[in-house]
């Protein structure tokens, strides 16, 4: 059936079945409301809007009706009812009058109603403003934010432009705001996330490198995030650039780094590893110092075998949930699901992500298949089905 202009397409589940009060207010960005409510909505967010009037100059409630496809509320004859049932109250962009407004309990229009209601019942809040760098560099800014975030509202800036602290993305606040609504489920974890290419020094200038451009494993990063869970990211060298809202990120180049950061991370109780690495097995025994003449005729660089992360921190990690992923080529995909079994056993892994070089980025074949201690295979068709079976084995916890 072909989408209608006020239809979207899901890209992601962090927000399905959530209440979300999108409060609007008169700073400029507010002509960026079409594209976030379209955006929280891609996410599965049941929106009702409440703009202030200084937001209707801005941008029409139409417009806003249109992207949110919901109530919008502008003056106290709305129907206020979605206020007793929001999980999340998102201001954005958020002025500092309303802020200052809301941190002193004032109660001008419907919005602040909203942000009261949430702060009394303990639901999430947050606020991401939109000013003059002269405004948002006023000490008194400072402090109200500083408050506003010791009641427990969150409160999230953009970057500084042309003089004035602009909001983020659309990506990167319904990023934020999923995390923020989410974090306080049960069964969220810490996780680590392993990611990228790494590389071996054949001399300061000169590397051996495998490939890999680090986008599945951000994308497993980014959806766990969203869904609440701490996420720490271990990344090798990605072509793919990482997402500015995951709370860190650890660049680890070099196998040997990647594990030290990793056996590092195993002394703070980690719940869940994913290993979505290319780890080199292979790297150069004898790296030369500064750098080798060229046009010396053929180069010989021996290559010594590196040891198998994955095994290496199986005593570190024991307890927590471990997801391999392992990459064939030239094979059947029986003996693809035996060999994935193969190193669940040898490293005490949880699952193993299985694929066939041959069969990577093909609309006909699936994205993958996820292998279980037992050797049971499910089929993931997509990148969408991989996301969730990782989260799903994440939230489910290491088997008794």
């Amino acid at each position: 059936m072909a989408l209608r202009d006020t239809d979207v397409v899901r890209t992601g589940s962090a927000l399905e079945g959530k209440a979300v009060v999108l409060g609007v207010t008169g700073g400029i960005a507010a002509v960026e409301t079409v594209r976030l409510a379209r955006a929280l909505r891609r996410e599965g967010a049941e929106l009702t809007v409440i703009m202030t009037p200084s937001a209707q100059r801005i941008i029409t409630p139409l417009a806003v009706r249109w992207a949110s496809q919901a109530e919008v509320i502008t003056d106290w004859d709305g129907d206020l009812n979605a206020l007793n049932r929001a999980d999340g109250v998102l201001v954005a962009p958020a002025t500092r009058d309303v802020m200052a407004s809301h941190l002193h309990g004032l109660q001008h229009g419907p919005l602040m109603m909203a942000l009261s209601v949430a702060r009394s019942r303990g639901t999430t809040a947050m606020f991401v403003p939109s000013m003059h760098e002269d405004l948002a560099s006023d000490p008194v800014t400072d402090d109200i934010v500083e408050s506003l975030q010791k009641s427990g509202a969150s409160v999230h800036w953009g970057p500084l432009e042309e003089g004035k602290r602009k909001t983020p993305t659309t990506e990167e606040i319904v990023a934020r705001f999923a995390h923020a609504v989410n974090a306080s489920l049960a069964k969220r974890r810490s996780v680590v996330v392993t990611l990228g290419a790494t590389r071996s020094s054949i001399d300061d200038i000169r590397h051996v490198q495998n490939t890999s451009s680090g986008a599945t494993g951000w994308r497993l990063a980014t959806h766990l995030y969203k869904h609440g869970h701490d996420v720490t990211c271990v990344a090798g060298i990605t072509s793919a650039l990482p997402p500015v809202w995951l709370p860190l990120v650890l660049h680890t180049p070099t196998p040997e780094r990647m594990l030290s950061e990793c056996k590092a991370l195993a002394n703070d109780a980690i719940d869940a590893w994913i290993h979505a690495a290319a780890v080199l097995d292979y790297v150069v025994e004898k790296p030369a110092e500064g750098k080798l003449a060229s046009e010396q005729g053929p180069l010989t660089v021996p290559l010594v075998e590196s040891p198998k992360h994955i095994v290496e921190l199986q005593n570190a990690c024991k307890g927590a949930v471990r997801i391999g992923f392992k990459l064939e080529s030239g094979i059947k995909q029986a003996d693809l699901i035996h060999r994935a079994v193969a190193q669940i056993q040898r490293a005490g892994m949880t699952a193993v992500v299985a694929n066939r070089l041959e069969d990577l980025n093909r609309t006909d074949k699936p994205r993958g298949y996820l292998v279980d201690q037992q050797g049971a295979h499910f089929v993931l068709e997509t990148e969408d089905d991989l996301c969730v079976a990782v989260q799903t084995l994440v939230e489910r916890g290491p088997e008794v």
